[in-house]
């Protein structure tokens, strides 16, 4: 089986905010456009200081259907701030 550029392999139990278990692979995680194009409005959002973190996650849940909480969207935001 060959895995598209865009999926990440799986590196924890926990399947990170965006992604879903590919259904041949229980390595390889597949990407789910929608969420990631909303966490990465929301992030935005965070970063400009238009919304706080508890705002942006209750609007992650309500755009996409999937809970994170504040402290892992937290997480991804700070993570974000590390790698640039």
């Amino acid at each position: 089986m060959t895995i598209p550029q865009e999926y990440i392999k799986r590196t924890s139990s926990t399947i990170p905010f965006g992604y879903e278990l590919e259904k041949e692979s229980d390595t390889f995680l597949k990407p789910i456009p929608d969420q990631l194009l909303a966490l990465g409005v929301a992030t935005f959002m965070i970063k400009d200081e238009q919304v706080s973190l508890r705002d942006a996650a209750d609007w992650l849940y309500q755009k996409t259907g999937r809970y994170i909480s504040h402290v892992g969207l937290k997480t991804i935001v700070d993570k974000e701030k590390h790698d640039k």
